[in-house]
């Protein structure tokens, strides 16, 4: 994968929503990092309940979502991911790039 396969201002955005958590986090340190973490779980909960919803599979709530719901939500998945890896490395493109190129060999 290029940089001309990666959406336009994908990694300025990245760095704009990390700085603007920096600045308004409430907790700090290891427990800031460990918190910012377990978002991921929760964003990837919310993946599942919508696609529970987009099935139906909730008979009392019957089909409460939307395919598109569950785009939505692995994209926020995807960001929620990207801006962690931002808080572990200063350098996330290189570490996706490496990363990504290593599962891409496996191939």
């Amino acid at each position: 994968m290029s940089d001309q396969d990666i959406p336009v201002g994908l990694w300025d955005t990245i760095e704009g929503l990390w700085e603007w958590l920096e600045e308004h986090q409430p907790h700090g340190g290891r427990e800031g990092l460990l918190l910012r973490l377990l978002k991921l779980s929760e964003e990837v909960g919310e993946v599942a309940q919508a696609v529970i919803g987009a099935t139906g599979q909730n008979p009392r709530k019957g089909v409460s979502h939307e395919w598109a719901d569950v785009e939505s939500e692995l994209c926020d998945v995807v960001i929620t991911a990207l801006v962690a890896l931002r808080t572990l490395s200063p350098e996330p493109r290189e570490v996706l790039a490496r990363h990504l190129a290593r599962v891409a060999s496996r191939r």
